[in-house]
């Protein structure tokens, strides 16, 4: 996944495997992959820029959301929502481990996490199980990682179900 990023300093190109990036002018903004950023985070070469970074007070709102939602319905997300996440859970893990009073947070965080992806991903099956063609609204909800997982369950159940109704219905090949 690309990330934004901003130099701390000014860096010459980095040759890594497969790859090459930079050079980095100290205070401008970048765009490159996630694994990449955490590299050049620990170098202390660049900071990830966060847009709208993920708190405990928008967890809540958005598992708020998605429980009073029907098995039908699933809410629309931040933008990068499931990057956002990953990197605010990371931060608040690090945290804790510097500070233990911090621990209750992460915690919270991690939960509430879980919830919400374990409803949506109910929800995902469902939808991609049902038989109907999905309208563009539902499917405009779903992030783009989750449109995936979709797209692949939809393919494999719908393949199933041919599979199945072609045996049942006297084929015995």
């Amino acid at each position: 996944m690309p990330v934004k990023i901003v130099a701390n300093r000014n860096s010459p190109k980095i040759d890594l495997p497969g790859v090459k990036v930079g050079p980095f002018t100290e205070g401008k903004e970048y765009e490159v992959r996630f694994w990449i950023a955490q590299e050049l985070k620990k170098a202390g070469i660049a900071h990830l820029r966060m847009n709208e970074p993920l708190d405990l007070v928008i967890l809540n709102k958005i598992h708020w959301k998605e429980r009073v939602q029907t098995s039908q319905r699933v809410t629309s997300l931040p933008e990068d929502f499931y990057p956002k996440l990953h990197r605010y859970l990371e931060e608040l893990n690090e945290g804790a481990i510097k500070k233990p009073e911090k621990r209750d947070d992460y915690e919270k965080a991690k939960n509430l996490s879980d919830d919400i992806t374990q409803m949506r991903l109910k929800k995902i099956v469902s939808l991609a199980s049902s038989g109907r063609d999905q309208t563009g609204q539902i499917l405009r909800s779903l992030t783009k990682e989750e449109k995936h997982v979709y797209d692949c369950l939809h393919k494999i159940i719908s393949e199933w179900k041919t599979e199945i109704l072609k045996t049942q219905g006297g084929d015995k090949t």
